[in-house]
């Protein structure tokens, strides 16, 4: 779920716990997690709402000074429905934040890595491509995404984005303000996959 980086502080220190948007078809489902770029938020509650329904509180929590500037913010066609959704920090963090630290890969944690990563590459948009965007990542790191994907031969940058998003989720990389880094359990599995390839 994107938020703008403006509001990310926010959310982060519990300020910002309400987001409004409208969407064709309802995009965030109660007691659903969702990472943030930050943080790891837990949806509380989603209703379809009108703009005469919200108020200067929900503005408020949704990082605006007001109803108006929220209001003023909103993106699509007022024929789109609205939804203001409420959500939670989960203070327990990221979870694979714990993961990606953890680089004592034992032999069957690497065939298990390869094996997911054997489906990505199956599944992506010109072939195998995930060894070859971890060893990138791991030799450029804080290399613009754009750039990375560019190097790759990736024509689409979201495409790429998502796909990196995937390495992220098995604790491969990190994510950096400017690029990606290989996280410990990502350099780890380079290292003992490279021995068994």
């Amino acid at each position: 779920m994107l938020f703008e980086a403006r509001l990310r502080e926010g959310i982060h220190a519990g300020r910002v716990t309400v987001m409004v948007r409208r969407w064709a078809r309802n995009k965030a489902i109660a007691g659903h997690r969702y990472r943030t770029g930050v943080d790891l938020i837990e949806v509380e509650h989603v209703d379809e709402v009108t703009v005469a329904d919200l108020t200067d509180e929900d503005a408020a929590a949704a990082g605006y000074a007001d109803l108006a500037e929220l209001v003023s913010n909103l993106r699509g066609d007022e024929s789109v429905p609205l939804y203001r959704v409420s959500f939670h920090v989960v203070q327990s963090g990221d979870p694979r934040a714990a993961l990606a630290a953890d680089a004592a890969l034992s032999g069957p944690d690497v065939e298990a890595i390869s094996a997911r990563l054997t489906r990505f590459d199956a599944s992506g948009p010109a072939g195998p491509w995930t060894r070859a965007a971890l060893e990138a990542i791991a030799a450029n790191p804080g290399l613009r995404a754009g750039t990375l994907a560019e190097q790759l031969g990736w024509a689409e940058l979201l495409v790429f984005k998502r796909s990196v998003r995937k390495l992220k989720d098995l604790g491969l990389t990190l994510s950096l303000e400017v690029g990606y880094r290989i996280s410990p359990r990502g350099a780890a599995y380079l290292s003992l996959s490279g021995r068994t390839r």
